[in-house]
């Protein structure tokens, strides 16, 4: 057992990522140790326990340990009959082939999201996670002292379900995935650098939902932007996941992306997505996220926020 904690740490990645070993999460885990995964998590960024073999009610079980569960999603439909619980279905068209962290278009987005391996392809179909807040360092100082200045407005209405609604052979499904995707419109002012609420680590907050710098135009913005999303998706700063069938990974939306490399074809892969619900992200000046446009998505805010 690694000290101090009641379980084994193997980490996978150089700057971000660690597996769990030791631990089933299918059994009642005693609080302490839950707060040493969570421990776990502020430091690796991504937690990925092998072979957990879970059901939906075990997925739900453990994701509520880190805090009051959000609803599937703002916008798109839950699986039947658990409210919880986002099926991220290659077949239906929901394939996040761009960086993005999740559901930063409300006010609260997730603390922290867990995927859950149901049907994974032999070749292909890995997560990709990243460090935004490795990210945020490897900004040269000047840089840095411009993204603690800058807010970005992010929205559902320009997001990463646009591109697969032109992809075949899937483009019907693709596009109903879209439909209802924007079905409501968000349009959220966050902090490009976000203060971790727990280490206070500097992270970059941008991804695939930010299409906008409060303040410039959209030529500028976009530069700006792709300027900073080049330092999160370093290859240093990134973690690459490998699925197997019953895999748990568990990252914390606070302080990192992720990508889903559309690289299957047509061959089937499912995972379900449980979330935990956030805080309101607050910037280096200590001013705090709001919303432009749509309601509260008071489904995505814990009660204490």
């Amino acid at each position: 057992m690694t000290a101090g904690t009641g379980f084994d740490i193997r980490r996978i990645g150089g700057r971000i990522g660690a597996e769990i070993l030791g631990v089933d999460l299918s059994a009642d885990l005693d609080p302490a140790l839950v707060g040493e995964i969570n421990a776990a998590l502020l430091e690796h960024r991504a937690l990925v326990f092998r072979d957990q073999r879970l059901d939906d009610a075990g997925q739900l079980r453990f994701a509520s340990l880190f805090g009051e569960l959000t609803t599937a999603h703002p916008t798109v439909p839950s699986v039947e009959g658990q409210p919880h619980i986002l099926a991220v279905d290659g077949d239906e068209g929901i394939r996040a082939n761009q960086w993005h962290t999740d559901v930063t278009f409300v006010r609260t987005p997730p603390k922290a999201s867990t995927l859950r391996g149901i049907v994974v392809p032999p070749y292909g179909g890995n997560t990709l996670i990243a460090n935004s807040a490795a990210a945020y360092r490897d900004l040269p100082e000047p840089l840095r002292e411009l993204a603690d200045k800058l807010w970005a407005v992010h929205t559902n209405a320009f997001d990463y379900a646009a591109y697969a609604a032109y992809a075949a052979p899937k483009s019907e499904k693709a596009a109903e995935h879209r439909k209802r995707f924007v079905s409501r419109k968000y349009r959220t002012a966050h902090p490009v650098v976000r203060v971790h609420p727990e280490t206070g680590e500097r992270g970059l907050f941008i991804g695939g939902f930010a299409q906008s710098i409060v303040g410039l135009g959209p030529s500028d913005s976009r530069d700006l932007l792709r300027l900073f999303q080049s330092y999160v998706t370093r290859p240093e700063n990134v973690l690459r996941v490998t699925w197997t069938p019953g895999d748990l990974v568990l990252f914390d939306n606070r302080i990192t992306q992720h990508y889903a490399p559309d690289d299957y074809g047509d061959l089937p892969r499912l995972l379900h997505r449980v979330t935990v619900a956030g805080d309101v992200p607050v910037g280096v000046d200590g001013t705090a996220s709001h919303t432009i446009e749509g309601d509260e998505a008071a489904h995505y805010t814990p009660a204490a926020a």
